[in-house]
């Protein structure tokens, strides 16, 4: 059954895999760049970056020796700001070279045993089998497994059977395939099970318990909250402040002020809103225009052109291009 599940999910993905950036090479630095930006991160929104990011920071040298700010602001806008720092920290225990084996990779700083198998693998044909979100739909509906994919014990299984069904000639293309079916076939809701290569075998499919399977932890009930920031503008400069870099979040990241950071305001104008989610906090914004009598210490004001090249936080790009729009 094992080779057989593997001949087919290899031939179903040698027609149907998807033409991504990162597909193209065996470069275990661009490998590398692509799978941590993949994290918690759609694959449309992660290619535009992907281009940008390697343009700038061609390798491990550049990464290494560059200034914080440019990081940070080539990385502005797909959030998780922690992968970007600890992309540039491994890049600086790298010494120039890539390591080429599973080991040294996992230890990197950032990297867990997902990405380590990944790089690993489709870099090295190292036989490492992974295991993300996707895998984890693939496998518990494969094996019909009904435990809670949160538990450690769950894991553990899932990780064996990625492990068994690993194909050890092409470890790299069987990882990516499994992936691959997990994100175009094998869905969270309404699975394509007549799409599957491997429907034949799937134990959930026979039960009939597809759609209820991965089971996962019940999330918490979203917090929701509402704020408010400004544009305020003086001779084609915009009021901006610095995260401090001891900040816990977003730490060297610009952005606009909050009415409770100006004790001399006079709000204006609402431009409009826009919601922005993280974890289970769902926020509206509201954008208005300012003034201020004067200029608080800690505050700059920041011209068009400069903007282009700071770090600013994801909620401040918003309404600024809301802004943008309006004017």
């Amino acid at each position: 059954m094992i080779k057989d599940i593997r001949q087919n999910l290899l031939s179903w993905y040698k027609q149907a895999q998807r033409d991504l950036p990162w597909r193209r090479t065996r470069d275990p630095y661009a490998i590398w760049i692509s799978e941590v930006m993949l994290q918690q991160t759609r694959v449309a929104a992660v290619i535009p970056y992907y281009h940008r990011f390697l343009e700038r920071f061609p390798d491990i040298d550049a990464l290494a020796a560059a200034p914080e700010p440019d990081l940070l602001a080539c990385w502005s806008g797909l959030g998780y700001y922690s992968r970007a720092r600890n992309l540039q920290k491994a890049a600086g225990q790298m010494n120039g070279v890539f390591p080429t084996d599973y080991e040294s990779i996992r230890a990197l700083a950032g990297v867990g045993d997902y990405t380590a198998a990944a790089v690993a693998s489709i870099a090295f044909d190292l036989p490492h089998a992974v295991l993300d979100g996707n895998v984890i739909r693939v496998l518990s509906r494969l094996s019909n497994n009904v435990g809670d994919v949160g538990a450690v014990a769950t894991r553990r299984r899932l990780q064996q059977l990625a492990d068994d069904l690993l194909d050890r000639k092409r470890p790299g293309t069987f990882n990516q395939a499994v992936m691959e079916l997990g994100a175009v076939v094998c869905l969270p809701k309404q699975p394509q099970c007549l799409l599957c290569p491997v429907a034949e075998w799937c134990e959930a499919r026979i039960a009939g318990t597809e759609n209820r399977i991965p089971v996962k932890l019940r999330k918490p009930d979203p917090v929701k909250l509402e704020r408010t920031v400004l544009v305020i503008q003086k001779d084609g400069g915009v009021l901006m402040w610095r995260r401090p870099a001891d900040s816990r979040k977003l730490a060297g990241f610009w952005e606009l002020p909050e009415p409770h950071l100006l004790p001399f305001v006079e709000i204006g104008v609402r431009l409009g809103e826009f919601k922005h989610s993280i974890t289970n906090h769902n926020y509206v914004f509201c954008v208005n225009l300012a003034n201020v009598r004067r200029k608080p210490e800690n505050f700059e004001w920041v011209s068009a052109g400069e903007l282009q090249k700071l770090p600013l936080s994801t909620t401040s790009r918003k309404a600024l291009a809301m802004f943008s729009s309006k004017f």
